[in-house]
């Protein structure tokens, strides 16, 4: 026996037996990876791919260098709002629904443990938040509307609150 041929008489042969066979390897192996580069190539140079923040360069600089915090201007002497306004404008969302376990505008029932509680914890939970309700229920509003949006809303369910008064106007009704 030769020392090319297997000792149990079984030629060993490839995946490819013929010269046809050969050529379709080949062609596969070289070129249509050549094709796919091609297509890839063209595919990623031919869109219209602007650099990042090229489209709108100001609002891309401005978003870049904006300063951390804010400053909000208002005017002191602007007229406070009622406890009707207040509570028309922020606290009617959760108030009027009862969401969230709000007590609901006007339900006697439900605000009546907490008119006995008085009208500094009141005011104390309406500024700080209490249970599902963000500190100022969510607003910006100064204290004194805030103690008037909660006389508002405690006098309509049987409280017998005095609304607020601002400073000015204290020392004026005492002259």
């Amino acid at each position: 026996m030769s020392a090319n041929h297997p000792a149990n008489g079984e030629d060993h042969t490839g995946p490819i037996k013929t010269p046809k066979q050969l050529l379709l390897a080949v062609f596969f192996s070289f070129v249509v990876p050549v094709f796919v580069i091609i297509g890839l190539v063209y595919n990623s140079t031919s869109q219209n791919k602007p650099a990042a923040g090229a489209v709108n360069m100001e609002k891309a600089i401005a978003a870049r260098i904006q300063k951390v915090g804010t400053i909000e201007i208002r005017d002191a002497n602007r007229p406070l709002k009622s406890g009707e306004e207040v509570f028309k404008a922020q606290c009617t969302a959760c108030h009027t629904s009862g969401a969230a376990g709000a007590p609901k505008f006007g339900d006697t029932s439900a605000w009546a443990p907490r008119i006995k509680t008085g009208y500094e914890t009141l005011l104390n939970s309406a500024i700080k938040g209490k249970g599902a309700m963000g500190a100022q229920g969510g607003g910006d509003l100064t204290p004194l509307e805030l103690g008037r949006a909660v006389v508002y809303m405690a006098n309509a369910a049987g409280g017998k609150f005095a609304e607020p008064k601002a400073p000015a106007e204290s020392t004026e009704a005492a002259k």
